[in-house]
């Protein structure tokens, strides 16, 4: 089966999980299963006609061996159906009903987003730690009691809509960030939670989605190097990913119950609407800004408005919102040489963008930060 890809594997796996588990099959049991099924796929030498229907199987399989072979589970048999014969895997989507599993209210929410975005999500230990900015034995333990609670958990009860809405934006981010291609599968569940579920926030998280991805193909210039929002070519942008994302936004937004999602989709979408930089709307921004940090009390969401404030009202008073902010936040440093720079203090902000580069998350956003700085210091 050579010619089956990682992400196709990928993709499929969440449902060969979701099958296992609907049959009686513990989470971590399961999960086990799947990775052995996953990696016969790799190395066997023939594509078979249904990849799903023989990955079930080949999983399935495991999960018995394993089942039987264990004098602990011994009991567990009693409860585990007879092994199906080999056919047509159904076509109904388990994925999103793992990420409910996953988002139990026996776990908390941190453990919740990891567990889903390792076993459903595809991402890799590595990269949850990375996300979550603690080493990766930390969070190894972390899903390895989180896998351990569902375990017992049967496949017949809904999780928190809130933490499955954080999860599915946390994939969505990944993805945009172009580690793992995983944003348009973040979408795609998320209009089928939004089909199954009536709540303005599901509405707002996907109008976020569409309105950051129209811009996507605008982020990254030719070089691989990021490009700020007031310099991207907004002829690029997918105007209609956008009008989409309008009007869920709008159809949300008219039932009265405002979620942080919505407001944030509300300040992607007066971006979206300005034809240029220096049309766009800060002062609504800032008010929608506002209502964000009374849904939040967010320290990043305060920095974001530190910056939207210095667009409005001038750089010093972006500075002086910031100065209300611990100095120790990401991209803190980041925000003040920008407004520095605003204010006309170059050698300042070439300071703070120099400094900043060392703190940076990304390759990308380092490298980003270091041409900023090499810009100011070449000024006359």
């Amino acid at each position: 089966m050579p010619s089956s890809s990682a992400p196709e594997l990928r993709e499929l796996s969440p449902g060969v999980l979701g099958v296992l588990v609907r049959r009686g099959a513990d989470f971590a049991a399961a999960e086990d299963a799947v990775q052995e099924a996953l990696v016969e796929a790799v190395r066997a030498r023939e594509r078979p006609a249904d990849l799903k229907a023989w990955l079930v199987t080949v999983a399935w399989r495991k999960f018995l061996d394993a089942t039987r072979a264990d004098a602990a589970r011994r009991r567990r048999e009693d409860r585990v159906d007879a092994e199906p014969e080999p056919g047509r895997a159904s076509d109904v989507d388990d994925t999103l009903q793992l990420y409910f599993l996953c988002a139990h209210p026996s776990l908390t929410p941190a453990s919740a987003v990891a567990l889903t975005l390792r076993a459903v999500g595809g991402l890799t230990t590595t990269q949850i730690a990375q996300a979550y900015l603690v080493p990766e034995a930390t969070m190894a333990q972390r899903i390895s009691r989180a896998k351990k609670t569902v375990s017992a958990v049967r496949f017949d009860r809904n999780g928190d809509v809130g933490t499955v809405l954080r999860t599915l934006y946390l994939v969505f981010n990944e993805g945009y960030s172009g580690d793992v291609d995983l944003a348009a599968e973040a979408i795609r569940l998320t209009r089928v939670l939004a089909a199954g579920i009536d709540h303005p926030e599901v509405a707002g998280l996907l109008a976020l989605m569409l309105l950051h991805h129209a811009r996507r193909t605008s982020r990254i210039a030719a070089d691989g190097s990021l490009v700020p929002l007031a310099e991207q070519d907004r002829s690029r942008w997918d105007t209609e990913a956008i009008a989409e994302g309008v009007a869920i936004l709008q159809a949300a937004l008219a039932r009265d119950r405002l979620g942080e999602f919505q407001a944030q989709a509300a300040i992607a979408a007066l971006h979206a609407d300005a034809r240029t930089a220096a049309e766009t709307d800060w002062v609504q921004i800032v008010e929608w800004f506002d209502e964000l940090v009374a849904l939040t009390d967010s320290p990043v969401v305060k920095l974001n408005r530190a910056v939207a404030v210095g667009e409005a009202d001038g750089p010093q008073a972006g500075l002086k919102a910031l100065s209300e902010l611990d100095e120790n936040l990401p991209r803190h440093t980041a925000v003040a040489a920008y407004l520095h720079e605003r204010t006309g203090d170059l050698e300042r902000a070439a300071t703070l963008y120099t400094e900043a580069a060392r703190q940076a998350p990304s390759l990308a956003e380092r490298d980003h930060l270091i041409r900023q700085a090499a810009r100011l210091n070449s000024h006359p």
